[in-house]
């Protein structure tokens, strides 16, 4: 089992930055794949970025490309995104997931069902 816990949420007008966090606990000992999700109110969970467990590739959807940067930390089985020039649309629960698999490319990265553990959640509001 892989514990997630997500930090760092907030309130922060447009324009703004917030840095959040995901450590993993449990058994972590294989690099599990990670990655962040987002969901907002009456919509589907979505995809916004994954780096690879053991390599330097990032992947990000194409709504945060440019924006975000995703970064891992595996000594400290910690996952960070930096969020930058922030809009109300990115306003939603974001959710930190891991996989007990390795994913392959954008096509593994960005399916919500590839993920075996989630985290409960922080809630990210970008006022206008």
């Amino acid at each position: 089992q892989v514990q997630l816990a997500e930090s760092g949420g907030g309130l922060v007008q447009t324009g703004g930055s917030l840095t959040l966090s995901c450590v993993a606990s449990g058994r972590t000992y294989n690099n599990p794949e990670m990655g962040w999700f987002r969901q907002a109110p009456g919509k589907e969970r979505e995809f916004v970025a994954a780096q690879e467990s053991i390599g330097p590739a990032t992947y990000y959807s194409d709504s945060v490309k440019g924006r975000f940067t995703v970064s891992r930390d595996n000594a400290k089985n910690t996952m960070v995104l930096q969020m930058n020039s922030l809009k109300p649309e990115d306003t939603a629960l974001y959710l930190c997931a891991a996989s007990r698999y390795a994913l392959v490319g954008m096509t593994g990265v960005q399916r919500a069902d590839n993920y075996d553990y989630w985290g409960r959640g922080t809630q990210v509001t970008v006022s206008s």
